[in-house]
């Protein structure tokens, strides 16, 4: 089962490291320039809890720091 939120849907997203060379122009220099771009992945902060369910259950999830700190979920 992949890591994605249960609440807000949250998963990983893709993204790329940029590694640049050289002084900027506004510092004097020629310019930066790419040497490499790496592809990287953005992580959500998800932790596995226990919740209530609305008919009265608990149920272990995956669910994101940001939606338990929000209240959108009730920890048993």
């Amino acid at each position: 089962m992949a890591r994605v939120c249960y609440v807000t849907g949250r998963k990983p997203s893709i993204g790329s490291i940029i590694n640049r060379k050289g002084q900027s122009k506004k510092s004097g220099g020629i310019g930066t320039h790419v040497t490499s771009i790496t592809p990287r992945k953005f992580r959500p902060n998800l932790q596995r809890i226990r919740i209530k369910l609305a008919e009265g259950g608990t149920k272990r999830v995956w669910v994101s720091v940001k939606a338990m700190k929000a209240g959108l979920i009730e920890k048993v």
